[in-house]
């Protein structure tokens, strides 16, 4: 839909700022491969803001280390509302903290004033509040734009704020504001903050939804021959099960599509046991509607045990029992998986799954030096940057 090409788009092209946190917010979240932060009462994916700073900062002519801080102002804000204000048992989105998280960080990426970054906060706090609808019952393609879209959003209050437009300074407190009307009662002191909610986050070992990746790891060490495997069964914490396993956000075995697959504990169990895998591949439409997944998720069985969920939000406990043909039974217990705090991948791990997904898009060499550029990012123009993500679409189209 056009817009002055200020800003640089993933894959190629240039747009305006906000467009280009529309485009490239949707390019990180959609894969759902997102990092995760856990608190008792949310779950929230802070990399969302990576397209709304990204923008902000490209627009700036800032660098890597402006990219940094601007990024690492937003985690600040989603992680600590997740924590004081969780909101999903209330009936709304992850993506309602997000809004002032994206507007945070986007202001402080263009180097807006106090006053400013006040009103755009203010603005982006009041107008997306997302309903949890997006992550319950039959899911659409609303699940992986989302966030994206409230990044687009945040961007443009970011940019009305510094044009001079106010926003309702009482958002959280005031009547009928966030406290009234959303979360409820909480406290928080902004002043006391710091920036280290960052180190509490935690990277997906395998593109499945977050609360599955320690299920999904035992899965795969126990690998049995799927044509012997009589059925699964999987106890879980809570959260999991409410959320992909069958509990109160809806029935996990009616699955068609790809936001539906990665939501789906019983499809993920039972793709990873056929494949021995859960990356992209796994969510192609033909390899979602196949028979052999289709029939082997409906002999997987996951229940909530209460001795898992009171080890929730610190472990991610799970137990796995895979009864074959024969008699025999095959088991593993996790608490964690390589990626999660208590065991946190490393940047050769990193590095090489960005590598295994990036290559045969972008090219060896592209790839390369966009991991270069990673490794060196404080020292890293946000222009350099950007011109190397614009390339990573180039052997795909060619």
């Amino acid at each position: 839909m056009g817009g002055h090409p200020r800003c640089t788009l993933i894959g190629g092209g240039r747009t305006s700022p906000d467009r280009a946190a529309l485009h490239n917010a949707a390019a990180v979240r959609y894969l759902d491969f997102n990092d995760s932060f856990m608190a008792p009462g949310e779950t929230c994916h802070p990399s969302d803001n990576l397209g709304a700073v990204l923008a902000a900062v490209e627009h700036a002519g800032g660098d890597g280390r402006d990219l940094m801080v601007a990024l690492a102002v937003a985690y600040q804000v989603q992680c600590r509302l997740s924590e004081v204000a969780p909101v999903r048992a209330r009936g709304f989105d992850h993506v309602t903290q997000g809004a002032y998280a994206a507007a945070a960080g986007t202001a402080r990426g263009l180097g807006l004033d106090a006053a400013a970054t006040a009103n755009a906060i203010a603005i982006a706090g009041t107008a997306f509040n997302a309903l949890r609808v997006t992550r319950t019952g039959a899911l659409s393609n609303w699940k992986g734009l989302a966030y994206p879209n409230t990044a687009f959003g945040a961007v443009h209050a970011a940019f009305l704020a510094r044009a001079g437009i106010t926003g309702p300074a009482e958002v959280f407190e005031g009547n009928k504001g966030f406290r009234d009307a959303i979360a409820g009662p909480f406290e928080i002191d902004w002043a006391r903050e710091d920036l280290e909610a960052v180190t509490r986050t935690s990277v997906k070992r395998f593109n499945a939804e977050f609360h599955s990746q320690a299920v999904l790891e035992a899965v795969l060490e126990l690998r049995p021959d799927p044509a012997q495997v009589e059925r699964v069964e999987v106890d879980v914490f809570q959260v999991a099960y409410d959320i992909i396993g069958g509990g109160e956000e809806g029935d996990k075995r009616a699955v068609r599509t790809k936001e539906e697959a990665d939501h789906s504990l019983p499809y993920l169990v039972a793709v990873a046991v056929l494949d021995g895998d859960v990356l992209p591949a796994q969510y192609a439409p033909d390899r979602i509607a196949r028979a052999d997944v289709q029939a082997l998720l409906r002999r997987v069985h996951v229940r909530p045990d209460p001795s898992l969920t009171a080890l929730f939000p610190e472990r991610h406990a799970c137990r796995v029992r895979v009864v074959l043909r024969d008699g025999r039974v095959l088991a593993r217990e996790r608490s964690d998986y390589l990626g999660f705090l208590t065991r946190p991948a490393g940047w050769d791990d990193v590095e090489g799954k960005f590598r295994r997904q990036a290559e045969p898009v972008a090219g060896e060499e592209v790839a390369g030096r966009i991991v270069a550029a990673v490794r060196d990012l404080e020292h890293t123009s946000v222009a350099a940057l950007s011109s190397l993500l614009e390339r990573a679409g180039a052997k795909e189209d060619s």
